[in-house]
């Protein structure tokens, strides 16, 4: 059993996130900005904080062992503000819920510099492609950016799925896509049996 702070914990991946390592059994700390607005899960403790805030952060995380990140990237702290909280909170490991706009489709083009990217995705998209480029810069935290497919939505919790690298994963038909209850899946697993230190990876079916 570990303890993991999930920031961002009454999101729509985040409260998944929450219940998957409640129902493996972690003891887990919620935080958001208004936790008394979140869906509980039983057995955890929420603490309230302004991701953006380094300082109270930092508070907020401090004895755990790893901090699991499920903000939005606009609105939300930076890679360095975040990376910079959890440094001083002397937490070792930071896995981070990214987006699927930095993915290459081909070599060295993104799925966010697409022709077909709706561009009411466009600004978050962009902002998640500078956190994983500033994020790769950090080599002083075992931190872990997993991007879903490009289409990530509630739905079952099938236990079967595909990883990959850096590149967009599409089924046979040509579609990209993963449940944020299989999401959630996966990014447990990474926290329980780390495999990609200091890099990003994909989930999909």
């Amino acid at each position: 059993m570990s303890k993991i702070a999930v920031v961002g914990a009454s999101g729509r991946v985040g409260s998944r996130v929450v219940r998957e390592l409640v129902t493996r059994g972690h003891q887990v700390t919620g935080i958001a900005r208004n936790p008394d607005a979140s869906t509980s899960a039983a057995g955890v403790v929420w603490r309230t904080a302004d991701a953006t805030d380094a300082g109270a952060l930092a508070q907020a995380v401090a004895g755990h062992d790893v901090v699991i990140s499920a903000m939005r990237f606009l609105g939300g702290p930076a890679a360095d503000g975040l990376a910079n909280a959890v440094r001083a909170a002397g937490v070792p490991r930071l896995v981070v819920v990214g987006g699927a706009g930095s993915l290459e489709v081909a070599p060295g083009v993104a799925l966010v510099d697409t022709p077909d990217f709706p561009e009411a995705y466009q600004a978050e998209a962009r902002a998640g492609l500078r956190f994983l480029e500033a994020l790769r810069g950090v080599d002083d935290l075992d931190w872990t950016f997993l991007s879903p497919s490009a289409e990530l939505e509630p739905g079952e919790r099938t236990q079967r799925f595909r990883l990959g690298g850096d590149t967009l994963l599409v089924d046979a038909e040509g579609r990209s896509s993963i449940s944020m209850e299989d999401y959630a899946i996966a990014l447990v697993d990474e926290v329980e049996a780390p495999a990609h230190s200091r890099q990003r990876f994909t989930v999909g079916y």
